[in-house]
């Protein structure tokens, strides 16, 4: 985290944003007795406001599940509860979006996704171009999981990876998280008054993980911690974020104002990942893993070479050609992740083997590599890809 002045920082990023994603909270829009609809219009004022001057924004929102909650009786906490109370909830909250924004003349569109729709590259490219159409004709997006259909094993975990996702997606310039507290604090101010909050940090700071600590709430998945991993997520192709609360009127135009301290912006120093490599590290979850030996490890890290058959010597998992695995080195920690070229029932036949005897214990070689070079995201220490 930096003691440096936010403004400096903040005036500069803003001269470039043309396109933001702003995330809206559950505990923003949501209360004990579902949805707060002065809130969806106060912030769809905000929204149109800036949309007014030039700007394109998408909004990423939760809040379906705690709008539909309260028409179903006592809370449960079964997935399937869940996903019956965003069915019920999802149709207020739009019909709260589209009257919001109608009342300053903007069309809004409802765009519901799931991990597999994101994971599927061709589906993701067709995502990016809807979205992109969509701006191009002042339309604001409005983008939610569609929590009736996903299961555990393809839900995104929380909206604050959806909405880094999607700032990748759209290619946006600032990524906007409105949250309940002001912003990243040196420790949880719900439990300490005197926390101080962090004006302006840096996404590679290893100190941001150690005050961000995880915090659910009852209408919430999420917490800070969720929030800077989403703030990292977005950082890795250069695109900064700003934590603020939602909950006070006027907050986008103060963090849109160069003059106004507003929440915690986190900086996206570093290198930026190709948009597929981003795609490769965020986007796919992996269906295995590659336990590599050290030689491996040290070519796939530090030279940039692809991963050979000499490297792996053992199999985690059940996979096919293209999933995405991670890699394993020799002290058990992942360092990478990418796409095979050979499925796991393949690899166990081959692993530890030169390039050259690939095809005789085959019959064939579809490649001379297990993951080639340009499908492997090298990661950090703290588990965040490098470029």
């Amino acid at each position: 985290m930096s003691s440096e002045n936010q403004l400096a920082h903040k005036t500069r990023l803003l001269r470039h944003v043309r396109r933001a994603v702003v995330k809206v909270g559950s505990n923003v829009l949501s209360g004990p007795q579902g949805l707060r609809r002065e809130r969806v219009r106060a912030l769809a004022g905000e929204i149109a406001a800036l949309v007014a001057r030039g700007r394109q924004l998408v909004v990423v929102t939760s809040g379906a599940v705690a709008t539909g909650a309260p028409r179903l009786g006592a809370r449960r906490h079964r997935l399937e509860w869940r996903q019956a109370a965003a069915a019920v909830g999802q149709i207020g909250l739009m019909t709260a979006y589209e009257r919001a924004f109608a009342a300053h003349e903007r069309i809004v569109a409802q765009v519901l996704l799931t991990h597999t729709d994101l994971s599927d590259r061709r589906r993701y490219l067709n995502a990016r171009h809807t979205l992109r159409t969509l701006l191009d004709l002042g339309v604001i997006p409005i983008v939610n999981e569609n929590d009736t259909v996903a299961v555990e094993e393809l839900k995104f975990g929380d909206n604050d990876h959806l909405s880094a996702l999607t700032a990748s997606l759209v290619e946006a310039d600032l990524l906007i998280v409105l949250s309940d507290v002001e912003g990243l604090h040196t420790r949880d101010p719900r439990l300490d008054p005197e926390a101080g909050l962090v004006r302006l940090a840096r996404a590679d700071d290893p100190a941001m993980r150690e005050v961000a600590g995880p915090v659910r709430s009852e209408v919430g998945t999420g917490g800070m911690a969720s929030k800077v991993a989403a703030a990292r997520e977005a950082a890795a192709v250069g695109i900064p974020t700003i934590i603020a609360d939602g909950t006070v009127d006027g907050v986008l135009a103060a963090v849109f104002e160069p003059s106004v301290e507003v929440g915690t912006l986190i900086l996206a120093d570093g290198d930026r990942l190709a948009h597929r490599k981003h795609w490769i590290a965020y986007a796919l979850k992996p269906s295995g893993a590659l336990h590599l030996d050290a030689g491996a490890e040290q070519a796939v890290a530090k030279s940039g070479r692809s991963l050979l058959p000499s490297g792996v010597h053992a199999i985690e998992g059940s996979f096919g050609v293209g999933d995405c695995v991670r890699c394993i080195g020799p002290e058990g920690r992942e360092f990478a992740r990418g796409l095979v070229n050979y499925t796991a029932a393949e690899l166990d036949k081959i692993k530890g083997v030169h390039t050259r005897e690939v095809e005789r214990l085959l019959g064939y070689k579809a490649s001379d590599e297990v993951i080639h070079r340009d499908d492997l995201v090298v990661l950090g220490t703290a588990g965040t890809p490098e470029a």
